[in-house]
């Protein structure tokens, strides 16, 4: 590490962080004045508004936003550098292309770190406080009732539930099928299904059939006790509290809902896959940002700046459309994360060769 080194990395990283400041300052603003109205409708407390959302707000946008953040960054202080004959300047001095770009990696590589713990593990639990205020006073999303429920509770265990209630932790018509690979042996119907304790179920005006062979015994009754490895809160997991799970209870929650056969894990397979994603776009972008502006050209800064805010929201919109892709099953939930990633190295790498020569 060099003297130069220590330079371009503050360079960067201040005006990494500069940028992060201002743009989310006025992010902070425009929302503040959009939910005005629902603040005072529903008598928010300040404290609550203050640091149940908008204390989360900026690490989550911050996060979200990070590749614009980056690209802007570089292009903006690396064009400076270029209109001041700095990059000239170093190259005449025997610097090559390939170690002008060691303090950029460097770089690079810390905002990657700091991007994997804070997506990994800060902004999950910020983000659950964000979306219980965003449900409580602004936007209600989530749900007391679930229907048609069905999943593998169970290696070789389907469970079936036509409806439950959230509150009163009762559901209605359910059966429980038991198989011995694709031979069932026991299934288990009752009017009604409701929770006790950790994992303990009760069954009300249950019928229970076991099969062997081609005979088959029935009981009935009005009640009876099962254990199921199962809690009511499992049932009423949507995709936006993929956002509240660190990476370690992601990874564990794909696990176990594709071992079940669970219908809703793409979100969190997306999810899941952006979070390694994301921050490696830290490293694209900022070979993209350094080949485009590393040169003096006609048109300055500004025009750099303007390809350069083009080419983020392009990043950003072929991200979010990809993603939706994968919700629809049209693509594969690694495909959808990773693709915006594959296209802009692809332009970056023969950009960067011909910046070279």
């Amino acid at each position: 590490m060099k003297r130069l080194d220590w330079y371009i990395i503050r360079k960067f990283l201040g005006t990494f962080f500069f940028s992060i400041v201002l743009i989310l300052s006025i992010a902070i603003v425009f929302d503040l004045t959009e939910k005005m109205d629902d603040f005072f409708e529903n008598q928010v407390p300040l404290r609550e508004i203050i640091f149940d959302y908008y204390l989360p707000f900026i690490p989550y946008y911050m996060n979200m936003f990070s590749s614009l953040f980056i690209f802007i960054s570089v292009i903006y202080f690396t064009s400076k550098l270029a209109g001041n004959s700095e990059i000239i300047a170093m190259q005449a001095a025997g610097l090559s292309y390939h170690r002008l770009m060691v303090p950029y990696g460097i770089s690079a590589a810390l905002l990657f770190v700091l991007a994997v713990f804070l997506g990994g593990w800060i902004i999950p639990r910020s983000s659950e406080r964000m979306l219980r205020f965003t449900d409580t006073y602004i936007e209600h999303f989530t749900t007391e009732n679930a229907r048609n429920i069905q999943m593998e509770v169970e290696p070789g265990t389907i469970l079936y539930i036509e409806s439950f209630q959230r509150r009163s932790s009762i559901g209605y018509r359910c059966s429980i099928e038991k198989f011995e690979g694709k031979t069932l042996v026991e299934r288990t119907t009752a009017d009604r299904i409701y929770y006790d304790s950790l994992e303990y179920w009760h069954l009300d005006s249950y019928t229970h059939r076991t099969f062997t062979g081609m005979h088959e015994s029935l009981e009935r009754g009005k009640e009876k006790h099962i254990v199921l490895p199962i809690v009511p809160d499992e049932l009423f997991i949507t995709a936006q509290q993929a956002q509240q799970m660190t990476t370690p209870q992601l990874r564990h929650y794909i696990k176990r809902q594709l071992e079940r056969g669970s219908g809703n894990v793409k979100p969190f397979e997306v999810e899941y896959h952006k979070r390694w994603a994301s921050p490696l776009g830290a490293f694209i972008m900022t070979l993209l940002g350094v080949t485009m502006s590393s040169r003096r050209v006609r048109g300055g800064m500004g025009k750099n700046l303007g390809i350069g805010v083009v080419l983020t929201a392009l990043y950003i919109l072929f991200s979010t459309v990809s993603t939706t892709f994968s919700v629809n099953n049209v693509m594969s939930p690694f495909m959808a994360a990773w693709l915006p990633n594959l296209v802009f190295l692809a332009i970056s790498i023969p950009l960067y060769l011909r910046a070279c020569k």
